[in-house]
This record gives structure tokens, sequence and C-alpha cells, in this order.
């Protein structure tokens, strides 16, 4: 494969993870992330291993609300079978059929790495930059 082709595999990542979390496709979450993973959030702490983090989901995500997660200023960095990868996200909280009521803007950085099953990220920092109810 081309370093190219790799570094569009892994900012793709992000894309998926998106997904996973705004259509709570939370069994999915395998497709984003190694089975050895260790997540960093503010919300979930220090969480290791693909079981923990999609149990964290699965729980974290209060009855009736639905997310909008949006990824912006993309960079990936390839080196053989590792890669890093950041990105700035905007998230939207809201019920079905209303405005949001609520904002976040955080800042992801993972490590990727290569696996049978393609690129998964195997670490994850989420930073929150910022909250705030909607306006």
């Amino acid at each position: 494969m081309s370093e190219t082709t790799d570094r569009a595999e892994i900012a793709g990542l992000f894309a998926r993870l998106s997904r996973v979390l705004d259509e709570a496709r939370y069994g999915d979450a395998h497709t984003v992330y190694a089975d050895h993973v260790t997540v960093r959030s503010p919300t979930g702490g220090r969480l290791s291993g693909i079981d923990e983090v999609t149990d964290h989901l699965r729980r974290s995500r209060p009855e009736g609300e639905r997310t909008l997660h949006l990824h912006g200023d993309v960079e990936v960095a390839v080196d053989g079978d590792r890669g890093s990868a950041s990105a700035t996200q905007l998230v939207y909280f809201y019920r079905e059929g209303r405005p949001p009521h609520r904002e976040a803007g955080v800042r992801v950085v993972c490590a990727a790495a290569r696996t049978p099953a393609g690129w998964r990220f195997d670490a994850a920092d989420i930073a929150l930059v910022f909250a705030r109810p909607a306006a």
C-alpha cells in the first residue's frame, strides 16, 4: 500500500467513529479501535480495551439524546505500520426534531496501528476545548 492510501484510511477512521457515535452503533467500535485500545476522555477517564470502551459508550448517552460529530483539521502521519492522527471535533447534542441543547469542541489525538482487519486507533486522547449550552 502507498503512504497516501494509508493516510486516507487512517483519516477515514474519524468518519467511521462519527457514524458509530451518532448512530449509536457501539457494537461497531471494533471497526475504529483496536482490541487493546487505550482511550482517555473527559467523560470516561482512562479506558482500557475495546470492551471497556464499548461499555462506556453504551452507558454514557442519556436516553433520547442524539449527537452529531463533525471533524476538521485532520492531520495524519504514517511510519510503516504505525500512524498518528489528530482532529478537531465539534459535537452537537440534541433530541430528535429539536435544535441542539448543548455543544462541545474537543481535540482528538490518536495513535494508529495496521492490523489484519485494517488500520485501527490503538490509543486516543480526547481533550475538551469548550462546552456550552446552545444559544
